[in-house]
């Protein structure tokens, strides 16, 4: 590579001997930036979708190409954050796509020091089992004076940033429903 070749590929020279004295254009641009195409131009499929991380509501992209997650980014059609995403937000690719992502549920019995996996329906039946056996053992009908309380103090809910607004209000309604009055969400903590 000459000096001459090593100059005129300079972006400052193109700028400077150019029709560009800006240098926002064809002159601030390398050869490697020119050959650049964006990640979401060979997606099979687009689908709009919220992100998962807080309660705001921000509006997302998701490219998929072969079946698979591609890209994600802000959805310029939300009213709510107008194509942008906080870091966390721009960041939820890998929330699907991590190699180190769980994929099955895990289990590690009382005093063990190993896991093991469950299936789904055993996992969820454990979990229920426990939920209406603490429903049962801590059911209050009334207090002291006979008003009635109908509630129980030994089930609790505290719900995450990660789910949406209608996860949360279909959870507090499942909550209230048992009677459980200890229902918490990590936003408002």
């Amino acid at each position: 590579m000459g000096v001459r070749t090593w100059i005129e590929g300079w972006p400052v020279y193109r700028q400077l001997t150019g029709t560009d004295p800006l240098g926002r254009g064809a002159a601030a641009m390398s050869q490697r930036s020119a050959g650049l195409a964006p990640r979401t131009g060979a997606a099979d499929s687009m689908a709009r979708s919220v992100c998962p991380y807080c309660a705001v509501g921000c509006g997302q992209r998701v490219y998929v190409k072969d079946g698979r997650v591609t890209q994600i980014e802000g959805d310029p059609d939300s009213p709510i954050s107008r194509g942008r995403l906080c870091p966390k937000g721009s960041a939820s690719k890998s929330l699907v796509t991590s190699p180190l992502r769980q994929t099955k549920v895990r289990y590690r019995r009382p005093y063990a020091t190993e896991w093991e996996d469950l299936d789904l329906d055993t996992a969820m039946d454990m979990i229920a089992d426990r939920v209406i056996a603490a429903r049962a053992e801590t059911w209050e009908d009334v207090d002291d004076e006979g008003r009635p309380l109908n509630r129980t103090l030994g089930v609790a809910s505290l719900g995450g940033a990660t789910l949406d607004n209608e996860e949360n209000y279909l959870i507090k309604k499942l909550f209230t429903a048992m009677g459980a009055i200890q229902i918490e969400n990590q936003a408002r903590i």
